[in-house]
């Protein structure tokens, strides 16, 4: 079993809903990505034993070290969920507080939380307990903003009674919950909770490259970066961001480069899920790997077109003849993404 690592030079995958599934942590992993986090998944789902958790719960031994992140406002679920994934192998877990979608603030769970530290605490210290039973002993950390409306930092109270709570690591993307993904990222907060915390910090927010991260690490001297955003338009930032802290050269990012990273992601999604839901997804995802190259209409429509997975391999292989055309910064929204 593989140690957490929470280190500069070892960079994170976010947990994001609809994408950090287990293929595309697989994808992540190859390119030097120390720890992936799963999407968040419902511990109320788990409780009643929802069919859909168990897509996103799906792991095997090649995913280790990842992070199962769980989401929920219900203290009475927790504990028999916590007992039951521990008992399944799970020892690596996150508390979402920091989820600003609608649907997920209407059950009080994600960034809500914050507005009752008292509960976020207390499913936190659960975590940490069950958590604790596992044979090899368990690691608890916990993801969240700055507050949930503008002016209230209880950023650094919760901190600190997470700490004291037993939690191992804190994720801070330093937005509130209200701005969604509106303006950007106060990394001056980031800065001020790594010298006020005694446990490791992890940054977040605005990570769009390699450079990004690079810089936020500078800047904020975090002990290590949580790519999302960026990640999904090129799961290669992280061996970009390796390279870049240890002086290397940088991967070459032409069309046979990325063309080899949607054969790969193709391939991971048909071994590890292989389904018509699976299909249609990764089909969806493969113009944004094409993102800044000329061409990318023509080749969203001849994705549409396929049906099979041999069809959807052959038509993607063109990317490999596109020419760039445009930068490409990353910073496109994407639809429902929960960091």
């Amino acid at each position: 079993m593989s140690t957490l690592s929470i280190r500069p030079d070892e960079p994170w995958l976010a947990p994001l809903a609809g994408y950090s599934d287990l293929p595309f942590r697989l994808l992540a992993k190859q390119f030097g990505c120390a720890v992936r986090c799963s999407e968040m998944v419902s511990v109320k789902g788990l409780a009643f034993k929802n069919s859909g958790t168990r897509r996103v719960i799906a792991t095997c031994p090649e995913d280790d070290p990842m992070v199962l992140q769980l989401f929920g406002s219900e203290p009475q679920f927790f504990e028999p969920v916590m007992e039951k994934l521990v008992s399944m192998g799970f020892r690596n877990f996150d508390l979402n507080a920091g989820c600003p979608v609608r649907k997920v603030l209407k059950s009080g769970s994600g960034v809500k939380l914050m507005q009752d530290l008292d509960k976020l605490v207390g499913l936190a210290s659960i975590m940490v307990r069950k958590a604790g039973e596992h044979p090899d002993g368990g690691r608890v950390g916990v993801k969240f903003r700055l507050g949930f409306d503008k002016g209230e930092n209880v950023y650094l109270d919760l901190a600190k009674r997470l700490e004291d709570a037993g939690v191992d690591w804190l994720t801070l993307h330093p937005r509130y919950g209200k701005q969604m993904f509106a303006g950007r990222a106060d990394w001056r907060k980031l800065a001020l909770l790594k010298r006020e915390a005694s446990i490791p910090v992890i940054g977040s927010g605005d990570l769009f490259t390699a450079e990004d991260g690079v810089r936020c690490i500078e800047e904020t001297s975090v002990d290590a970066v949580m790519f999302a955003r960026g990640a999904l338009y090129d799961p290669s930032v992280f061996a970009r961001f390796i390279a870049l802290r240890q002086g290397h050269p940088l991967p070459v990012r032409d069309g046979e480069f990325l063309a080899e990273i949607v054969r790969e992601h193709i391939r991971l999604t048909r071994q590890y899920e292989g389904d018509g839901r699976s299909f249609r997804k990764i089909r969806s995802i493969i113009p944004r790997y094409a993102k800044g190259l000329r061409g990318i209409r023509s080749l969203r429509a001849s994705l549409l077109q396929c049906e099979e997975w041999e069809e959807l391999e052959k038509a993607a292989s063109v990317i490999a003849d596109l020419e760039p055309a445009d930068n490409i910064s990353g910073k496109s929204d994407i639809d429902v993404i929960c960091q």
